[in-house]
């Protein structure tokens, strides 16, 4: 039997902040996607990582989403980058990189994947990879050559089945075995999204599965797994370790969710709307 997970089990591990604190002392998060028409995955996963106490946030997008980006959010820096080379100085800053939302599979997505995965990698940053950063994995697999222990892979079933070279039926019949076998094979800490996500993580050679008892089917609705990667990035860039940031954040998202859907209901529930409940959780564990 798989061992439930629960957000309030984390109580201890949040909280107040230092009076003295200063955005430096949250970390700074470096969202890399949103190539031309997928500009919302980076936004919704930037913002998230505001909403959820990153010090700093910045995004590398396609330049047609810049001049958007920051007129919804204005509290991000944003930079248009042509060349996956204009993404150099945003990595130079970041402390934590989160890697894919709305990245696409164009030259110019495959050129930024490379660039940036190579850079977090020199510089061993903690790196949550989600969406097309999972899609394009593979075709990196050679240049990686061992796993990494530093990052954290979102999959959901589909992505799950191509990292594995599989289908999302078989995925989907035994997902233990299968966030297991992703984590063996990438190392680091997985979440296999889903009803009940499954979070795995390694110490000491030792895995360990663990199911996400929070969640609903409003959940099933586009960019949900945008706001997931930007609330891992922040846990990251407060200082959270890998397999930590990976069951906090998985809990604290599925959390937030249900407390959207208490008073309105599944049907309609968007990404954006637990924006307010994850502050709101944050902050009532920390007071």
């Amino acid at each position: 039997m798989i061992p439930p997970l629960s957000f309030e089990q984390f109580q201890p591990l949040l909280q107040p902040r230092e009076r003295d604190s200063h955005k430096g002392s949250f970390g700074h998060v470096l969202v890399v996607g949103g190539d031309d028409g997928f500009g919302g995955a980076a936004l919704l996963s930037a913002e998230a990582a505001l909403r959820c106490g990153a010090g700093l946030c910045s995004v590398g997008t396609h330049p047609l989403h810049a001049t958007a980006l920051l007129g919804r959010r204005p509290e991000l820096m944003v930079r248009g980058c042509r060349e996956a080379s204009d993404l150099l100085p945003l990595l130079a800053r970041a402390t934590v990189l989160v890697l894919g939302p709305g990245l696409g599979q164009s030259d110019w997505s495959r050129a930024c994947f490379a660039l940036a995965l190579s850079a977090a990698r020199a510089k061993a940053l903690p790196l949550v990879l989600d969406a097309d950063g999972l899609n394009l994995l593979p075709s990196a697999e050679e240049q990686i050559q061992a796993p990494y222990e530093k990052w954290l892979l979102t999959p959901h079933p589909g992505e799950a089945a191509r990292l594995l070279g599989t289908d999302t039926a078989s995925v989907q019949a035994d997902r233990e075995t299968a966030v297991r076998q992703v984590q063996q094979r990438f190392g680091g800490s997985v979440v296999l999204k889903g009803a009940g996500s499954l979070v795995c993580t390694s110490a000491g050679g030792r895995q360990r599965v663990e199911r996400c008892q929070h969640g609903n089917a409003g959940m099933a609705s586009g960019g949900m797994g945008d706001v997931l990667s930007g609330v891992l990035g922040a846990l990251l860039a407060q200082g959270f370790d890998v397999p930590t940031g990976a069951r906090l954040g998985t809990c604290l998202h599925s959390r937030a969710a249900d407390l959207a859907v208490a008073s309105d209901g599944e049907r309609g529930l968007l990404a954006s709307d637990l924006f307010t409940p994850l502050r709101q959780l944050l902050n009532r564990l920390a007071d």
